[in-house]
């Protein structure tokens, strides 16, 4: 007999990363694990994304609200003491953040510098390790972590450039990650959403172009939003996916099936 609480996230506790502002899809993720009953951490980058994120955060009910740069030594470490701290566990993580440097992301990959792969593999790959490794021990119960990647790590897309191999790196490292995690319970996913406007797309060469290009092919006639993403997120997270693991989860309206982005 179907319990309908296994469609529920109450009781349940999630680590957020990502919000920049309003139309950031982790804001859209944060809002779904809130209305399906979770209780939140909530993280920003810095002092200047402060003002932005925390009018959010306050919305979400969020129990902390913590200054999150990946690239600060014993930041990460930090927020999860904190998370331990106040919760004692931890059910489920969210990393939605990715960066190159502009010179790198605006040039060719045959272009690309050694540093620029380097920090953008770093902010974008190896902090979603960093994160699972830190979460293993407070998922006691088993969990989820979810990071966000993008259509450009399978396939070539126009101006996607350094980012396209960084996130088929992520891509891969969901999949290692959801072996090596599952005999504890702890499910991995990607989840791939078509075009949103978002201050980090904002980054990418001509992305109103493939704005534009994305709403007139895409099967479902429409891009999709940030609420979409969030509930599909948020359904992963739930007891109804728990032999889910290890998966792209394409939330584009059919795009990744036209093989456009």
């Amino acid at each position: 007999m179907f319990n309908p609480a296994i469609t529920r996230l109450d009781g349940k506790k999630g680590l957020v990363t990502g919000i920049a502002n309003e139309h950031s899809i982790a804001y859209g993720c944060a809002q779904a694990f809130r209305f399906l009953g979770a209780e939140l951490a909530i993280t920003y980058l810095n002092d200047k994304a402060k003002p932005y994120v925390e009018p959010l955060a306050k919305e979400l009910d969020a129990a902390l609200f913590l200054p999150l740069d990946v690239s600060t030594e014993g930041q990460l470490e930090a927020v999860f003491e904190a998370v331990e701290k106040q919760f004692g566990k931890l059910d489920f993580v969210l990393h939605a953040m990715a960066y190159a440097p502009l010179a790198d992301l605006h040039g060719r990959v045959t272009d690309c510098s050694r540093d620029g792969f380097l920090m953008a593999m770093d902010i974008s790959c190896h902090s979603f390790i960093r994160m699972a490794h830190l979460a293993e021990p407070l998922m006691k119960d088993g969990g989820t972590l979810f990071t966000m990647t993008y259509y450009g790590a399978n396939k070539v897309i126009e101006n996607y450039n350094i980012m396209g191999p960084v996130k088929a790196a992520l891509e891969a490292v969901t999949r290692y990650l959801a072996v090596e995690l599952g005999p504890k319970n702890i499910r991995v996913h990607a989840v791939s959403p078509g075009p949103v406007k978002t201050r980090a797309a904002s980054g990418i060469a001509h992305f109103d172009k493939l704005i534009d290009e994305a709403t007139e092919r895409a099967p479902a006639g429409r891009l999709v939003t940030i609420e979409d993403v969030g509930l599909a997120t948020a359904a992963l997270a739930t007891d109804a996916a728990r032999l889910i693991t290890g998966e792209t989860l394409y939330v584009d309206g059919g795009l990744n099936i036209l093989g456009v982005g």
